[in-house]
């Protein structure tokens, strides 16, 4: 094998073990450790690894996986474990899944969910769904339909939770705490205006609010109930206003808000903010442990400290670090998403962009695969962008097996047989490759046939198979030749219809729909059924259209 070869195996092969990213360094290493020569002439040829490096990074996942199997390639199935939790006890281990209802479950929400129910699955503890719904900033409102679909992504995900709470409705409970925390002298209601607080918190300056004495404090605690307007007064928490992290510095942990929410109205109108309800809730339930993102380390240390006031045992805080998926049009955010559908960019929660649990559920990914998907990446602090393509591989080895197969023809152009043999009325088809007893029947009713324009082009003058019916030589003027009801190994194997054709749709992933044919036997496929596109991809049925799921 040449060094160019040897180079361009070892870049395939890091980029399949490393989710589609060949890193130069280790492709160099591995050259000097198969050829220990080349380590004389490294300086010659480190511009044709990168090279060859460049080229591999810009393959898909799948083309990276397939030319892998070339090289007789396979990654070892490994058994991912996670980490033990610090100090929990088999069957004491209490977590919660804390979902904002501002529209259903995503990718991202995904990894949070199945890492706790994975945990309390090991210890045999209990996870309790808490729905995060105190009224937040107006640009992520709570929607009503949330609460719903996000139990029905979990049920989706085979997720169990033994109790359901609502913030929404535990208001007493936090005004409660809030009044003792204000009575051991440790908060105070600012009447300073949002840019004052912001300037001082910069510059680590009290403003006179902070003077005010215990009883002084109550009465205003009070008034944050019906005088002070929204945006008059906040509750905030005495910290150190010389702390070296301004966001730590009195933070607002009350608020007024006159907006109405869907489960309570206008019944309360001072509303919590996250690190109080949570020092507050994970006291009351029990939480042994607690997993969240890295983002939200400032919050671990704000409950911290609310429970040093309030004398509560701390417990523990586990984090993980932020994912992003590598696909074109893809949209993690909530409140994008929710903006472009009222705009109407996006035709729902279902459209394929939002990545929401909903949309791949349309489009046919599978939980069990998306469990598997984040299981692989283990619990690590490291922000990662994950190839699209990893959870398809995943789902692949799910449905492939199940998936029936049939023609669709894109772009299609008709080119005419001038002696195909007229005692052809039908071919039989395996409608899965492993599957043989299983056939679909397509009837040849003329002598001209449907192919995608771009087979015909670059296929003119040589010769391809109709797969299941034949060999052919493409002609100039959209003429082809009957060779032989034989298909040659060599031969390219192309997708065809006949007189009979059905006309579909195809939803894909960036959004845009596609418009094609296929053959008659699609009118059976039925409603959730995932089919093959031989040659085109995976496609789930919905009512009137597919939903294109990977290749």
């Amino acid at each position: 094998m040449e060094i160019k070869e040897v180079i361009r195996k070892n870049a395939i092969i890091n980029a399949y073990l490393h989710n589609g990213r060949a890193d130069v360094n280790s492709v160099i290493s591995k050259l000097i450790a198969e050829i220990p020569e080349v380590k004389q002439r490294i300086k010659e040829i480190i511009g044709e690894v990168k090279k060859i490096v460049e080229e591999v990074n810009k393959l898909s996942f799948k083309e990276i996986e397939e030319e892998a199997k070339k090289f007789e390639f396979r990654k070892k199935e490994e058994k991912r474990e996670l980490p033990d939790l610090p100090n929990a006890e088999i069957g004491k281990v209490v977590m919660r899944l804390a979902p904002y209802p501002s529209g259903p479950l995503h990718i991202g929400n995904a990894r949070m969910v199945i890492l706790n129910d994975e945990y309390v699955k090991k210890y045999n503890g209990k996870l309790i769904l808490f729905f995060d719904d105190t009224i937040g900033s107006e640009e992520k409102p709570i929607e009503k339909e949330a609460y719903e679909m996000i139990i029905e992504d979990l049920k989706w995900l085979n997720v169990n939770y033994s109790e359901i709470y609502y913030k929404s409705d535990r208001l007493e409970i936090y005004y409660k705490y809030a009044e003792e925390v204000i009575k051991k002298g440790f908060a105070y209601v600012c009447t300073c205006s949002k840019e004052e607080i912001r300037r001082n918190r910069k510059f680590g300056i009290e403003c006179k609010c902070r003077n005010r004495n215990v009883e002084e404090n109550l009465i205003l605690w009070k008034k944050m109930f019906d005088e002070f307007k929204e945006g008059e007064a906040v509750l905030r928490i005495k910290t150190d206003m010389k702390h070296k992290d301004p966001a730590f510095r009195d933070r607002v942990i009350f608020r007024i808000s006159e907006r109405e929410h869907p489960r309570v109205g206008k019944k309360y109108r001072v509303w919590p903010l996250l690190e109080f309800s949570w020092a507050v809730d994970d006291y009351l339930i029990g939480t042994t442990h607690i997993l969240r993102g890295k983002q939200l380390v400032i919050e671990d240390t704000m409950q911290e400290y609310i429970w040093k006031i309030l004398n509560i045992k701390p417990v523990h805080f586990i984090h993980y670090g932020m994912m992003k998926i590598a696909e074109e049009g893809s949209k993690l955010s909530k409140s994008k998403c929710r903006e472009l559908i009222k705009k109407g960019e996006l035709i729902g929660w279902e459209d394929p962009r939002t990545w929401s649990l909903i949309s791949l559920r349309k489009r046919g990914i599978k939980p069990e695969a998306i469990r598997k998907f984040i299981l692989n990446m283990g619990l690590s602090l490291a922000d990662v962008t994950v190839a699209a393509e990893i959870l398809y591989a995943e789902n692949r080895k799910i449905i492939d097996k199940e998936a029936m197969r049939y023609f669709l023809v894109k772009d299609p152009i008709e080119i005419e047989v001038e002696n195909f043999d007229k005692n052809i009325r039908e071919v039989l088809i395996p409608l899965h490759p492993e599957v043989k007893e299983k056939v679909r029947k397509i009837e040849i009713k003329y002598n001209k046939f449907f192919i995608e324009r771009e087979d015909y082009l670059k296929n003119k003058g040589n010769r391809i198979g109709f797969i299941g019916l034949g060999s052919f030589l493409i002609k100039e003027n959209y003429k082809a030749e009957f060779l032989t009801k034989e298909i040659f190994y060599e031969d390219q194997k192309i997708q065809w219809l006949n007189r009979d054709f059905v006309e579909v749709k195809i939803l894909m992933p960036n959004g845009k729909i596609i418009k094609a044919i296929a053959e008659k036997n699609v009118e059976s496929v039925k409603y959730d059924e995932i089919v093959q596109f031989i040659r085109f991809g995976f496609c789930r049925k919905d009512k009137e259209i597919f939903f294109f799921s990977h290749t």
